[in-house]
Formats: structure tokens, sequence, C-alpha cells
């Protein structure tokens, strides 16, 4: 009795072993089949006084991979593709952290991002020692593009294109003779007031400069207009009928209505990192209208061939395209389209660079393609005006 008991139990034991062994066959044959899947990292401010700006990238590049996946854009891929968001809250101190976390992954091929200048400054030297892809859709100090990192591009212009031109605008079209410039301090900022100031010296503007830093109270959701009310002062002292303000939305709304308090009645203008409806949303519209905003980008609302595009990041994002949302997507889109074109065998951190220093790519913003040195090739700034509490195009600036 005892030894049949043993033989039946070590024939059903063998036959569980050679049920298994087939299971680990079959898995295996199946793992061997599948397609290999590779991550895009996005990097940007997802929390903060300025996450609406990153918000409106992340989610463009989560539709572009959503939409790679399923064959619409590429058609059928030889693998598939993962997301992975790493917030950095538009913080050059909280940047590297995040780099860290994305080059950490062996899985992710690149990166889109990071978004703001300074943010991109303190973590590229970690991606160029991974030789980790960054493209970003909004970074434009021009000195990220002097350091000779191989591994770096942008897909906006730089703000050698857009201070000139915002310069250009003040002093032509809105006929300022003074102008009073600040900036937040952070190096993106620095970089557009220094290449607007010297622009509008020259077509003969007098200009006075100042340096207020309030990103720290905005990011911790504790700015006020009380911060901005010497500079408030001072402005108003200064004469001068146009204000150019180099920064994000959430400090510019703040000085926007320290100054309509104090009395203020000249022009307000900004750039890209202002272009945003929480900027009116937090100013107030009668605080913002009549604001003149610029931006190396286009309203796409215009270009037929974007509405799918706005239609569908709308129900992934549930909230409209926004500032560098179009140029996130084409970022991932040029990405994807090298990766498709080395094929599995051929995609490497290493490859992906190389092969994106020669591509050419038509998005749906622009036709991408760089210049050694990772900048876009070719440039285009506009001009937006606030109207009745909407940010309207009002087109290329001269």
């Amino acid at each position: 009795m005892h030894t049949k008991l043993l033989s039946k139990f070590a024939g059903a034991a063998l036959a569980a072993a050679v049920s298994a062994l087939s299971l680990s066959a079959t898995v295996t044959a199946a793992s061997a089949s599948s397609e290999p899947t590779y991550t895009i990292a996005y990097e940007g401010p997802l929390s903060g006084g300025n996450a609406q700006l990153g918000l409106n990238m992340k989610f463009a590049v989560q539709l572009a991979i959503n939409q790679a996946n399923a064959g619409t854009t590429f058609g059928h891929l030889p693998f598939k593709l993962a997301f992975l968001a790493a917030d950095d809250q538009g913080s050059a101190t909280q940047s590297p952290t995040a780099a860290q976390q994305v080059i950490g992954n062996s899985s992710v091929m690149a990166l889109v991002g990071p978004a703001f200048s300074g943010a991109t400054k303190a973590a590229e030297p970690l991606y160029a020692q991974a030789k980790l892809a960054t493209v970003s859709p909004s970074a434009t100090a021009p000195e990220l593009a002097q350091h000779g990192w191989k591994n770096f591009f942008r897909v906006v212009a730089d703000d050698n294109a857009q201070g000139p031109a915002d310069a250009t605008f003040a002093v032509k079209q809105l006929k300022a003779k003074k102008i009073y410039s600040i900036d937040d301090g952070s190096a993106y900022a620095q970089g557009l007031a220094t290449a607007f100031d010297a622009a509008a010296k020259k077509l003969g503007a007098s200009v006075t400069h100042a340096t207020a830093l309030g990103t720290t109270q905005c990011q911790a959701g504790t700015g006020n207009v009380q911060q901005y009310s010497a500079v408030a002062t001072s402005i108003i002292s200064s004469h001068a009928p146009v204000t150019f303000y180099a920064g994000y939305y959430c400090d510019f709304a703040l000085l926007a209505k320290s100054l309509r308090s104090a009395g203020y009645k000249g022009i307000l203008m900004s750039d890209d990192g202002s272009l945003d409806p929480h900027y009116v949303s937090e100013a107030g519209a009668k605080v913002a209208n009549g604001t003149y905003i610029s931006c190396a980008c286009a309203d796409l609302s215009k270009n037929a061939a974007a509405a799918p595009f706005a239609k569908q990041f709308r129900a992934l994002a549930h909230f409209p395209v926004g500032t560098y949302s179009a140029e996130s997507y084409d970022a991932t889109n040029v990405i994807i389209s090298v990766m498709k074109k080395l094929g599995v065998k051929g995609i490497s951190r290493a490859n992906i660079v190389n092969a994106l220093h020669h591509v050419t790519y038509k998005g749906l913003t622009k036709v991408v393609k760089f210049q050694a040195n990772g900048n876009i090739a070719g440039t285009a700034v506009y001009i937006y005006h606030v109207v009745n509490g909407k940010i309207v195009e009002l087109g290329l600036a001269p």
C-alpha cells in the first residue's frame, strides 16, 4: 500500500514536472517572439507653481507614444514603447535628481525635455555622460547649445531669436522709447532679458533692467503681490510705458496685479513662459487684458491638419492643448522616427543621438531638422495678445 502510494505520487510529480517544463518552454518561446519594450521619458514641472506648462507637454508625449503603439503614426513597429515621467518642478536644484531617475532606468532610450532652461543646464551634463538624447520642446536659453553636448537637441528657436523679435515689436509696434525690463533670475529669463535689452537699446530705446527673485515663492505656493510692491514702485517711477517681464506665468501674474494695484497704466509684455491661460486666471482678466506675449510656437487652432491632434489630446488630458504641447508631440515623434529607422538591432542610446543629428522629420509645427549644436534649423516667433480674457495670436513677430 505504501509503495503503491509513493509510486502514485511519483507519477503525479513527474507529470507535473513535464507539464511545468512544457509551460516553461511555451513561455520562453512567447518571450522570444515578443517585441521588446523601450521607454521614452519626459522631464519637466509636473507640480509647483508652473506645473501647467509641464502638463501641456507630458500629455503630448504620452499621446505620441500611445499612437505609435497603436500603429497610427508609423505603422507597425517592431517594438513597444513605454512612458516615464520625471517631475523636476522646473527647478535647477531638483533637475539632477530627476535626471538620475531617468538615466537609471536602462529601458529609457531618449528623453523629451527637460522643459525649462535652468533645469536643462543642471541636468544635461548627466544626460551627456549617459549618451542619452534629450529633445527639449521649450528650453530656449542660447548657452545650452554652446557646451558641446552632442546629445542635446531642441525643436524651438532660442532666445537669440526671440529676444530681438520681442524688442523689435516693443519699439517699432508699441512705439516704446523707454522700457522697464525685469527677469525672474532663472537661466532662461536672464538669457532672454539680455537679448531683449541689447536689441531694444540698439533700436534706440532706453532700458532699465532689474531682477526680481520670486520663483521660489511661486513654486512653494506662497507667492503674493506684496513681494512685488517695491519693484512696482520702481517701474512706476521710471515712467516707462512698456514693461517687459522675462519669466513664467505664476510670478508674472503676481507682478501684473501689483502693478495695476499701484496704478501703473503702461503696457505689459512677456514671453512663452507666461503663455498660458493660468496667467489670465491668476492675474484676473481685468489685469491681464492688453498683455502682449511672445512665443516661438504657433497657435495650432488655425492649422486644420492639427485638429485631430487637438481632439485626441483633450480626450487624454481632459484639458485643451497648451503652450508647447504640439512641440512636445513633434519632439516625441522625431525620436520614434529614428528608432523605427534604426530597428531593434540598432536601437541604443548612442545610436539614437547619432541618428537625430541626421534626421529630417515633418512634424505638426515645422520640419524638424537640427543644426550641429542641437538647435532647430529655422526660426519663427509669434506674438499673442490677451483680449477679453482670452489669449489670441496676432501673427509672426516683425
